[in-house]
């Protein structure tokens, strides 16, 4: 028998994880939700508004997570699973270089902002010849923890939450760790495009429209600190393998500085060969450059590599 729809009212939003969180909705197990959230400054920052902007964002209004939906069926030790039915970015995006935050703060220091028209669904240009492929999700899907008191949505939870995972598109199932009575669900932070790594601590940040189905699993337990899912068949980015990739690989002893080496090595390239601003070469890194461990194995130095795809230059 098919769940009943429900549609959360978009002005029901929080900013904190909080197992004391009213529910904004209750639904049953295979219910579906059809929600809507802001871009993740709430309205603070807006089309065409300059990167000074970026200093005066209230903190405090960041990260409006839809929610907390509770499925009433859920238990401390069940496993909620979240199918991903529709995400729909809504005109337009941003992304920023935000003093401070970013894989890079110490090479970038002064803020920038690139808007992005989503209108045609398809790309987000950068320059005419630079075109980003839209590949919508939600940054931040969690529940709440049986920690006590409010927690900041930026970092990760035990509960998930700020995983900025963009192969969580539309037809993947999420599986979550219930630790609270109804799960106390909540999504938003949505991303018209990112790539793995979102270095400069943004993607594509979107309004967006979205729908999910949930479904709680009874006898199957995650332990606290992960997260799985599954993917629908076929190529995680079709649009991006078509003409290859350009990849530079740091090696060494830290992990970390091999991630940030690695980036530094395509926005020389970018800048090199591209004729981009160091400040756009990032902002394209954060939004189409994936990172990826390419061994860690052969003690004592590791190798992170930073994968472009060629496919973003349309000449």
């Amino acid at each position: 028998m098919a769940g009943r729809e429900h549609t959360l009212d978009k002005s029901k939003v929080h900013h904190k994880w909080d197992k004391r969180n009213p529910p904004a909705i209750e639904i049953d197990s295979g219910d579906t939700v059809h929600c809507e959230t802001a871009e993740v400054t709430n309205n603070q920052i807006t089309p065409g508004c300059p990167a000074s902007a970026l200093g005066s964002i209230d903190f405090l209004q960041l990260y409006p997570l839809a929610g907390p939906i509770y499925v009433k069926s859920a238990e401390p030790g069940d496993i909620l699973q979240i199918d991903i039915l529709r995400l729909q970015p809504l005109r337009w995006g941003w992304t920023g270089i935000l003093p401070g935050l970013g894989l890079l703060s110490e090479d970038f220091t002064q803020p920038y902002i690139r808007h992005f028209d989503l209108t045609n669904g398809f790309t987000a240009p950068l320059r005419d010849d630079i075109q980003i492929p839209i590949q919508p999700f939600c940054g931040t899907m969690g529940v709440a923890t049986d920690e006590e008191g409010a927690l900041d949505i930026l970092p990760p939870t035990k509960g998930a939450g700020n995983i900025d995972t963009r192969h969580l598109g539309v037809g993947a199932k999420l599986h979550l760790p219930v630790f609270v009575k109804g799960a106390l669900f909540s999504a938003g932070d949505c991303h018209a495009a990112q790539g793995d790594g979102e270095v400069c601590v943004t993607g594509i940040e979107c309004p967006m429209q979205f729908t999910l189905r949930f479904t709680v699993l009874k006898g199957r337990s995650l332990p606290p600190w992960r997260y799985e899912f599954v993917t629908p068949p076929g190529s995680l980015q079709p649009r991006s393998d078509a003409k290859g990739y350009f990849v530079h690989t740091a090696l060494g002893p830290d992990l970390m500085t091999n991630a940030k080496n690695a980036v530094r090595g395509v926005i020389d390239w970018l800048v090199r060969e591209k004729s981009l601003s160091r400040e756009d070469a990032y902002v394209l890194c954060s939004l189409a450059v994936d990172l990826k461990i390419s061994q860690i194995v052969d003690v004592p130095n590791w190798g992170v590599s930073a994968y472009l795809a060629l496919s973003v230059f349309t000449n």
